[in-house]
């Protein structure tokens, strides 16, 4: 016969090994969106480098100003295609972070391309990063993270090579891009949370490429176009506005903004390696070192911020949940009514003598 205890027994131990299995899953699923976030961020950066030199091709017909023209046009059509956004559905918390990311796509890459031309692509490029660095430094939580990010920052004027310059305009911008590219870190990380899929990205880039239909009617009615650089345009709108946006914000779902804008430092590694294989230009020892820094800072930032989101899981004891009490299960409720019928029917009242049956021996 099954006890009354056995049953008990039965229904309600076995809740620590499901609870330690579902911390292993839940370390495990973990894990796995941080890889899938570093590989994003690297496809991201190694398509936008590739799009930037394609980009330059069509300097000398379009001009900085027809390419980013052209090129949020492109990325708007492609986005607005893939992410499919419901305007109408959006309330104003979705709308403000939206609305705000179109401004930061109009801008960012028109500061950027005018530093370049003003200044020089590696003072351009360096004080651009200084946006993604300062976002890495206003997340750092301990010392190694401040570690990485410093020394990733260094490694990057390394690689870039600034020349110094009395270009102030041109100064200025490359400091407006750094800005532009922090605003769209932090953006991008609050329309990860709010508005789902690919909606986000592609409502901001449609927005922003209307803001850009008037300068580049402009653009396109004052300049001699040519087939080919409208194509080098349009290849560099997708590689290096449209799958980097839509990378960034998925990546941006999986890591924290910290580590964010330590593997930004990326960038110019991937440049000079394209510039390497692509363009034959040759790379100095300091150079390689400086990318050796680079990658060892990413790859110390990202163990520790591995080992720092594994710590408060292991620390929890897998104790089973608490559950509130219930009438009893199946087998509880078998043994105990028959024992409840037999009560009822040997309880005799007789006067205020209770009578009581006489236990039965199974």
């Amino acid at each position: 016969m099954t006890t009354t205890a056995d049953s008990i027994g039965t229904a309600g131990g076995t809740g620590s090994p499901d609870c330690t299995a579902g911390a292993s899953a839940g370390q495990g699923t973990a894990r796995s969106g941080r890889l899938a976030g570093m590989a994003l961020m690297f496809g991201s950066g190694l398509s936008c480098q590739f799009g930037a030199a394609t980009a330059t091709m069509a300097f000398p017909v379009l001009g900085p100003v027809g390419v980013v023209a052209i090129r949020q046009w492109v990325a708007g059509a492609v986005l607005l295609t893939v992410g499919r956004p419901r305007l109408r559905s959006f309330t104003w918390p979705q709308w403000w972070p939206v609305l705000a990311l179109a401004v930061v796509f109009a801008t960012m890459n028109l500061s950027l391309y005018v530093a370049i031309d003003r200044v020089g692509l590696g003072l351009a490029v360096a004080l651009e990063f200084l946006g993604p660095l300062a976002v890495a430094l206003a997340a750092s939580r301990r010392f190694l993270d401040l570690a990485c990010a410093l020394a990733a920052g260094a490694a990057v004027a390394v690689v870039a090579r600034p020349q110094p310059t009395t270009d102030y305009l041109g100064i200025g911008l490359g400091l407006l891009a750094a800005t532009c590219w922090a605003c769209y870190i932090l953006l991008n990380k609050v329309i990860g949370r709010r508005v789902p899929g690919a909606q986000g990205p592609a409502a901001a880039a449609g927005l922003s490429a209307i803001l850009y239909v008037p300068v580049g009617i402009w653009v396109l009615c004052t300049h001699p176009v040519t087939l080919r650089a409208l194509g080098f345009a349009a290849t560099a709108g997708v590689l290096s506005s449209a799958v980097p946006f839509l990378g960034d914000v998925l990546a941006l779902r999986r890591v924290p903004t910290g580590f964010f804008g330590v593997f930004m430092s990326v960038n110019p590694v991937l440049a000079a390696l394209i510039g390497l294989l692509v363009l034959g230009q040759q790379l100095q020892w300091e150079e390689w070192l400086a990318i050796t820094v680079i990658v060892s800072a990413n790859a110390l930032s990202a163990g520790t911020a591995a080992r720092a989101a594994a710590l408060p899981a292991a620390g929890r004891s897998p104790r089973s949940p608490r559950r509130p009490a219930s009438r009893p299960g199946p087998v509880l409720a078998a043994s105990a009514a028959p024992a409840a019928q037999s009560a009822a029917a040997g309880r005799v009242s007789a006067g205020n003598t209770v009578v009581r049956p006489t236990p039965q021996v199974h």
